[in-house]
């Protein structure tokens, strides 16, 4: 069972994701923007695990499914539908105009770094076209790629905030939810901190080879 815990990590993600959505169009009950911030913290919660879940429980060799293949674009997906997620509820429920200029400017964002980096839309470390960035300038297209998840990063912690400050809740109870948030926050930026520092599980791989030629061709020099 252990070995499946990633994935039912990614796989509540969609779940949570699609919950997210659905009471974002169908629900109009100003209360229901609690629901909707708990659902999306529970889903941040599930991608912060679901890779470390993966790592400390890999499956044995040659017993994976074949699913897992796919895990990284699975993640990537699961990750998409759920910041859709929140923007959308944040900008039906909560401020329509900041909301639509958050979309636009990360859309725009997205395209511009995905066909430069990948050389194709929705593109991905372990699948760039021959000629991306990333295979050409490997430690430019991962400090670009690092740039791109800290301006997300910022982006939905402002959306979470704003959200919580829109709920019913009780002004102490917004204020210790912040307090626990940042908590959380740091312990999980030291417990993941191998994450901080790969674009992609499957790139690490990568990572090491383009630095192995690096060094090859520096020697011949």
């Amino acid at each position: 069972m252990k070995y499946y815990l990633a994935d039912i990590l990614t796989l509540s993600r969609f779940v949570l994701a699609t919950a997210i959505i659905g009471l974002a169009v169908l629900s109009s009950n100003a209360n229901d923007i609690g629901v909707g911030l708990i659902l999306f913290i529970l889903a941040e919660l599930t991608d912060a695990f679901d890779g470390a879940c993966a790592t400390r429980w890999p499956f044995p060799k040659g017993k994976a499914p074949w699913y897992r293949k796919y895990a990284a674009r699975y993640d990537m997906y699961a990750d998409a539908l759920t910041g859709f997620a929140a923007i959308l509820f944040f900008t039906l429920r909560v401020n329509f105009i900041a909301g639509a200029i958050i979309a636009i400017s990360y859309i725009i964002l997205s395209i511009i770094i995905d066909s430069t980096i990948y050389g194709r839309l929705f593109g991905h470390p372990d699948d760039a076209s021959p000629n991306s960035l990333i295979n050409r300038n490997f430690s430019l297209a991962k400090k670009i790629i690092m740039i791109r998840r800290m301006i997300y990063l910022l982006l939905i912690a402002a959306v979470a905030i704003w959200m919580l400050f829109a709920t019913t809740w009780p002004f102490v109870a917004k204020i210790s939810i912040i307090i626990a948030s940042m908590v959380i926050c740091a312990f999980l930026w030291f417990f993941l901190a191998e994450r901080r520092h790969h674009i992609s599980r499957n790139a690490v791989d990568l990572e090491k080879k383009l630095e192995a030629k690096t060094k090859r061709k520096q020697q011949l020099k």
